[in-house]
């Protein structure tokens, strides 16, 4: 099968989670045999950043882990008939330009034999929902949506039945268990700040919870400014900045444990949809302890798989029992992996997105006379 996905930026993982779930299913698909094409803008965003804050080193951790891997970077006035052509499958992500998206739409309306989904997976369709709807789906077969709760979103603008929810998962070709299990210590926490989206939960259910259980806190991430940075200063957490996502299998390695905290609207309004790196930080085998969040579709096993806390006060208990107890820690690293290596990996993924795909060209049931 041949399948198109147009995307922000496969290259750059700067502030852009969805490369790192893109990387891994595409990586399978081609590992398949499927033909995959990938097309991304000229100097987007992220990319743009990436190389302004690690210059092309940036890139290396990219290109080595992921040869396979190639995007082509397209203006915006390219003719788009042949970057389609011959594909039964094309995938267009919500962070592309509304121009595109309508554009990608059009081709198909005119006749293109291709299907095709638009993928979200983002917090804007009830943050931002303006922004959302200002897309032009009319062209569109169906859409992708990260968690349940998005879905049921998309349900009540009139996509029932042609909604689906597709989770976002771990690449346990790169993301494992170190092969030889060395010392650990310390607590790290992988994630940008964000625009002041968990800032309160961020000190509430790590930096102070760190400080208060005696373990060194690691912070890696983008988008600190001057104020955060102080925060971290002042609870006696370090800040190193931007790693590659290809990265954080080592730097998981090297702790004692991770804690997850998710934004605000992941925390109330679209329940269910952990972040990214819950998926990556389990398929390393690091114990993860999780603010408040709730797991409404029953992905992992809360108490098994994580351990949770209801306030930061909880959380110190909790991160001062693994740092005591070797046990715990081992039972909560076999259970994760459990459940990722049963139910969530990019490989689950693309089986989830080639039964889709499937269920898209499959000819419509004859209605039989009355």
């Amino acid at each position: 099968m041949k399948i198109v996905y147009f995307t922000h930026s496969l290259q750059s993982c700067w502030n852009h989670g969805n490369a790192h779930f893109l990387r891994g299913v595409l990586s399978d698909l081609i590992a398949r045999g499927h033909d995959v094409r990938v097309y991304e803008p000229i100097n987007p965003w992220s990319l743009t950043n990436l190389l302004a804050d690690a210059g092309e080193a940036g890139l290396e951790p990219y290109r080595r882990h992921y040869p396979e891997l190639s995007s082509q970077s397209i203006a915006p006035e390219i003719a788009l008939e042949p970057l389609v052509d011959g594909a039964d499958l094309v995938i267009v992500h919500e962070w592309n330009e509304p121009a595109l998206v309508a554009a990608i739409g059009d081709v198909r309306r005119r006749g293109g034999s291709f299907r095709l989904l638009f993928h979200d997976t983002h917090h804007r369709a009830v943050s931002a929902p303006d922004e959302m709807t200002a897309f032009d789906l009319s062209g569109y077969d169906g859409v992708l949506a990260f968690g349940e709760t998005l879905s049921e979103v998309y349900r009540g603008w009139g996509w029932e039945g042609r909604v689906w929810t597709w989770h976002e998962a771990a690449d346990t070709r790169r993301f494992h268990p170190p092969a030889e299990e060395g010392a650990r210590s310390g607590l790290v926490w992988i994630g940008n700040w964000g625009d002041g989206e968990r800032t309160r939960e961020l000190e509430s259910f790590l930096f102070r919870p760190a400080a208060e259980a005696g373990l060194p806190l690691d912070i890696y991430g983008v988008r600190y400014p001057d104020e955060a940075r102080a925060m971290l200063a002042a609870h006696g957490a370090r800040y190193h900045g931007w790693v590659p996502n290809a990265g954080a299998p080592d730097i998981f390695a090297r702790a004692l444990a991770t804690v997850h905290v998710p934004r605000r609207y992941y925390a109330t309004i679209l329940p269910g949809i952990p972040t990214i790196r819950v998926f990556e930080a389990l398929a390393c085998g690091i114990p993860l302890v999780s603010a408040p969040w709730e797991d409404a579709e029953s992905l992992f096993r809360p108490g098994t798989d994580y351990l949770v806390a209801a306030d930061g006060a909880a959380m110190t208990r909790q991160l001062r029992a693994l740092a005591e107890d070797a046990d715990l820690r081992a039972a909560l690293v076999a259970a994760g992996l459990e459940t990722i290596h049963a139910r969530h990996t990019c490989a689950h993924r693309v089986d989830e997105l080639l039964a889709i795909a499937r269920q898209l060209h499959a000819p419509a049931p004859q209605r039989t006379a009355a």
